[in-house]
């Protein structure tokens, strides 16, 4: 119940949560602790795929390991999930498969390139699997495509568009994400960019030559936003190698 100046009080409920420890980029692991859920909790109605990992290195700097882990925790994961949780689902024609994907698998930047084709990757998986689902005309599985712009996690700490335009695009709070992420999924929302202003840019990124999409870029200080990002994470690393006495 809420009241005036009051904060949402949510009512007292005898809920019981399970926890488990799996490594959504080993197919095994994730096929096996979908096992252990199944005959402890029971079939999974809402399935959210919302791992993820970065990197932190330009390209040529990136180790091949780093990037092979970016593409397995990022895309390769929705394959296992979903493979695992799908076919109940479509035996009992009910189920919610939300894909927790990110601004970045919808336009891309510069230095994160295996993060933006993970992206990319979760995005195309979700939107195929969609037209799938409706092609089998099961209508009562419904999919949640959330896209967020940089959120305030820390994953992406020191990230950097140009400073005039910085306090109109601020990192998102994760629990304003979350309640748009939930009032999407309540409402059977196929797709949610948070803020809105992601809608035009999307847009706009598929309607204009690509050297007019730079330039929009460079405007808003796109272009190398991740790169102050990258620095601080080498930086970083330096450190502990320097510690460790590397």
């Amino acid at each position: 119940v809420a009241g005036d100046g009051e904060k949402d009080v949510l009512p007292h409920c005898n809920l019981q949560v399970y926890t488990y420890t799996c490594d959504v980029g080993k197919r095994e692991n994730v096929y096996s602790t979908a096992e252990k859920v199944r005959k402890e909790v029971g079939e999974v109605s809402v399935l959210v795929n919302n791992a993820g990992v970065v990197s932190g290195h330009h390209l040529l700097e990136c180790p091949d390991e780093l990037i092979e882990r970016t593409m397995m925790v990022n895309c390769h994961a929705h394959f296992w999930t979903t493979k695992a949780f799908l076919p109940k689902m479509l035996e009992m024609n009910h189920g919610h498969i939300v894909t927790v994907a990110s601004s970045l698998g919808l336009f891309s930047t510069a230095g994160v390139e295996d993060y933006c084709a993970s992206k990319f990757g979760a995005v195309g998986f979700h939107e195929s699997l969609s037209h799938e689902l409706k092609a089998a005309e099961k209508d009562g599985i419904k999919t949640t495509l959330v896209c967020p712009y940089l959120v305030d996690t820390g994953m992406f700490r020191g990230c950097r568009i140009r400073k005039e335009i910085e306090p109109f695009l601020p990192p998102l709070k994760p629990e304003y994400c979350v309640k748009q992420a939930m009032r999407a999924i309540l409402t059977d929302q196929p797709m949610i960019c948070t803020p809105r202003l992601m809608y035009m840019v999307t847009f706009m990124k598929s309607i204009l030559p690509f050297e007019a999409v730079v330039c929009m870029y460079r405007f808003l200080g796109a272009d190398k936003c991740m790169y102050p990002f990258i620095a601080q994470r080498k930086q970083a690393t330096n450190n502990n190698d320097a510690k460790n006495g590397i």
